[in-house]
């Protein structure tokens, strides 16, 4: 049985569609406003949502995600509150959720624990920001047990030898990160984020999606030409704390994201 992921990917091959994802973090500002904002978020025809759990060593996000989950933290916003508000999302919605969570978070909570209550609270899949695919086995047995998806980041400086072990392992589709470095928003897209593409999809034949710094409704058109699905984070958050703490401003920054998916899905 496919995942919620798979089964969106599978029908946008269906329809020669590219996929649009986006990251929000969870919490910021409240809880109750990421449930609402995910709801808007599918409305805009976003394919796949990623719900960063907030932490306060976020290695990987830059300014714009650090400041976002430190908003989350102050909020209370805890592992636990994220899954019951993915539940509550799941009785309104069958829109794909994936975590994104660095390893402290799980091993916090109990590995099994944190995978069991994930699938049955409604994710998808995870993504494990600090997670070296050397060690990864024992967290993709309980992932497989689960049913989730195990979503797997590849960078620039990946060598093909490693690329191919990640595909290998992963599944629903591969995160090909942008740049080296952290997430924020950036003036283009480098050559070298095109070179990641073309050489992941020469390695499997699983969904190839391009990451990282796409803040523009140009830069995502021209990810798209190149990825399966494109993934905007940094621009939606900012977006989003910008925006009034209201439905209405909900509204204005799910209509920005509408400008970014209608790029995306204008590639043939």
């Amino acid at each position: 049985m496919k995942t919620r992921i798979e089964q969106r990917f599978a029908d946008l091959a269906a329809k020669k569609q590219k996929g649009f994802i986006a990251y929000i973090t969870a919490g910021d500002p409240t809880l109750a406003a990421t449930e609402d904002f995910v709801l808007r978020l599918a409305d805009a025809g976003v394919d796949v949502i990623e719900l960063g759990i907030p932490f306060s060593d976020p290695l990987a996000d830059g300014r714009v995600n650090q400041a976002s989950a430190t908003r989350a933290l102050t909020a209370g916003t805890t592992p636990g509150g994220v899954l019951e508000m993915v539940a509550r999302i799941r009785k309104r919605s069958e829109i794909p959720l994936m975590g994104y969570s660095y390893m402290n978070l799980i091993h916090a909570r109990g590995v099994d624990r944190f995978m069991r209550e994930a699938a049955e609270a409604g994710l998808d899949g995870l993504l494990m920001l600090d997670l070296p695919v050397e060690e990864s086995a024992p967290y993709l047995k309980v992932l497989k047990k689960n049913a989730l998806d195990y979503i797997a980041l590849v960078t620039p400086t990946t060598p093909d030898e490693r690329i191919k072990k990640i595909v290998q392992l992963a599944s629903g589709f591969i995160y090909c990160v942008s740049r080296e470095g952290v997430t924020g928003i950036q003036d283009k897209l480098s050559s070298k984020a095109i070179s990641l593409v073309r050489r992941t999809k020469s390695l499997t034949p699983l969904p190839v999606a391009l990451g990282f710094g796409i803040g523009t409704p140009a830069q995502a058109h021209k990810a798209a030409a190149a990825a399966d699905a494109v993934v905007v984070g940094s621009a939606i958050v900012n977006r989003l704390y910008t925006e009034p703490h209201t439905g209405k401003g909900r509204q204005a920054a799910a209509d920005f994201v509408g400008t970014l998916v209608k790029a995306v899905k204008g590639v043939s």
